[in-house]
């Protein structure tokens, strides 16, 4: 049963991962190292060719999780390649996600063995249940964001915190020190905001007597300093900076500059009232329940962390779901507890029953909103599908294709451009294109291919032709002369996820007419319940060709 448990939760990570193959990529993501590192290595003459030196990104990032996630990968490539399953550069990408979606599938794993350990097997099962009926955390495992990076050590710190006895009252002075040091190493190295959930662990320990001061400082102040050690020596080395600390730049740039805030503002409560909702779904709701029905002393101290994070995130106007992430494992222990309280009544009982399929509801509404956001979210990334149609494309040499941004921010990634080089020995040599990322240029001219978001890019449409231009045919018809007129041809459109619609009218059964052929069957019960919700998608960009 453990080892079944165990592969769910693989399997939900891997199946997200093939869902949706082409992940966020902006230009100074964690793919686009662990890519340079898998095609030049890591010597000083191959540093040269490195992305991050042409598109830096607003904060310098840490090579070390990027380093590490192309070096597991390496292995598993070159197992690919001796059974002639790499047919280019994307199988690389599809790859790598894969082994971070594992690596943290086994964090995930540790802390449901824990779990199982101290709270009961059946605690353990429910666990498994609400952590792969969710969405974001399943689905998020497998990209390569710091946040994911981060993600291992500090469920791995979670994972040594519950581990104990069930009648355990403490954990040991060990495993509180090295849940601290992960912690500290993880906020240094990865993610700043982590430091929140190591400032509370530290309180919550020094408070309940589980480590003193003292080794709590020195464990913290060793653990610091050797982190920015570590961090400092690798990133200013394929930074090609002095003393680099990118994490420091990430909190000066965002926090003492205030920077953060172009990239959007949210209220106060934006992640008690949205962020979490949406993290959690149903587990937020058993959590509260399993608090105040269980043994809260033995709960409260998995939840206090998470939720000092949430509170000193709340006080930063710049609010994403991914700062936070972390609270996720450990909150859905809790719900688990409060699952096993609930499905443990008698079920002779009217009270018990209700519990019972109040439980069950809860797992079922899990599943439920998980399908509906992995179908939007597997189709909302057009730049993978833009740049699958321009590969697909047969052009004579040259070919020098430009890449707009949009596309470089959904899909588009250094592992999309399968027809330039390098080619490892693993891999057969697919063409000389030069692909393009760089910004607004300032002419299209130099060009043979262009992704773009609008399918006139030499000219700039004022807002209301944009809008005429959105409704029928006449306006469909007009932008295609201008097309026409520009030079380019279009050769692919690709749409993206818009909203879903709803359409109750669907399930009216419509009335036979004398002028419709009795024969005609109309549409069963099931049919008409598939059309009540749509997904509607709109055209996010456009592959043109120059004629």
């Amino acid at each position: 049963m453990s080892l079944v448990l165990d592969a769910l939760v693989v399997s939900a990570a891997w199946t997200h991962v093939l869902l949706a193959l082409t992940p966020r990529s902006k230009k100074a993501s964690t793919s686009m190292p662990s890519h340079d590192v898998l095609m030049y290595g890591i010597s000083p003459s191959a540093l040269p060719n490195y992305d991050h030196f042409v598109f830096p990104g607003a904060v310098p990032r840490t090579f070390i999780g990027s380093v590490l996630l192309a070096w597991l990968s390496k292995p598993v490539i070159i197992l690919a390649a001796s059974f002639d399953l790499l047919a280019s550069k994307f199988e690389l990408q599809v790859i790598v996600r894969l082994v971070l979606a594992t690596v943290n599938a086994i964090g995930l794993c540790f802390i449901r063995h824990a779990v199982s350990r101290r709270f009961g097997r059946p605690t353990g099962l429910y666990y498994t249940l609400l952590t792969c009926s969710q969405f974001h955390v399943p689905f998020w495992m497998g990209r390569t964001l710091p946040n994911m990076l981060a993600f291992l050590p500090v469920n791995l710190a979670a994972y040594l915190l519950i581990d104990r006895a069930p009648n355990a009252l403490k954990p040991s002075k060990r495993s509180v020190g090295a849940s601290i040091a992960l912690l500290v190493f993880s906020a240094v190295v990865f993610r700043a905001e982590i430091a929140a959930l190591g400032a509370a662990l530290i309180l919550q320990s020094l408070y309940a007597g589980h480590i003193s001061f003292r080794r709590a400082f020195v464990v913290g102040a060793v653990s610091s300093l050797v982190s920015i050690g570590l961090t400092v020596a690798v990133d200013s080395y394929f930074w090609q900076q002095a003393y680099l600390w990118p994490e420091f730049h990430s909190i000066y740039f965002n926090v003492v500059e205030g920077k953060s805030v172009e990239w959007g503002v949210s209220p106060f409560h934006a992640y008690l009232t949205s962020h979490l909702p949406k993290l959690l779904l149903t587990a937020l709701p058993l959590s509260f329940f399993a608090v105040f029905s269980s043994a809260p002393r033995r709960l409260l101290p998995l939840i206090f962390p998470g939720a000092v994070l949430t509170a000193a995130m709340s006080a930063i106007g710049h609010k994403e779901w991914r700062f936070i992430v972390y609270v996720v494992p450990t909150w859905n222990v809790v719900a688990a507890r409060g699952l096993s309280v609930m499905f443990s009544r008698r079920k002779s009982s009217l009270f018990g029953r209700l519990l019972f399929l109040g439980g069950s509801g809860a797992i079922a509404a899990n599943l439920s909103a998980t399908v509906l956001l992995t179908v939007a979210s597997s189709r909302n990334y057009p730049g993978g599908s833009a740049m699958s149609v321009l590969n697909s494309l047969p052009s004579e040499p040259p070919v020098r294709a430009h890449v707009c941004n949009l596309a470089l921010q959904s899909g588009a990634s250094l592992f999309t451009h399968i027809h330039a080089p390098p080619y490892p020995q693993y891999l057969p040599s697919a063409g000389d294109w030069v692909y393009d990322k760089t910004d607004a240029p300032a002419s299209f001219g130099n060009f043979t291919h262009l992704i773009s978001e609008d399918a006139v890019p030499s000219l700039s449409p004022s807002p209301a032709a944009e809008a005429s231009s959105a409704f029928g045919f006449l306006g469909r018809k007009k932008k295609e002369e201008k097309v026409q007129e520009t030079g380019w041809a279009p050769v692919g459109e690709v749409s993206a996820f818009e909203r879903w619609a709803l359409d109750v009218g669907s399930l009216k059964g419509q009335a036979v007419s004398e002028d419709v052929d009795v024969d005609v069957v109309p549409p069963g019960l099931v049919e008409r319940v598939k059309g009540v919700l749509k997904l509607q998608e709109r055209t996010r960009l456009w592959v043109l060709q120059r004629k």
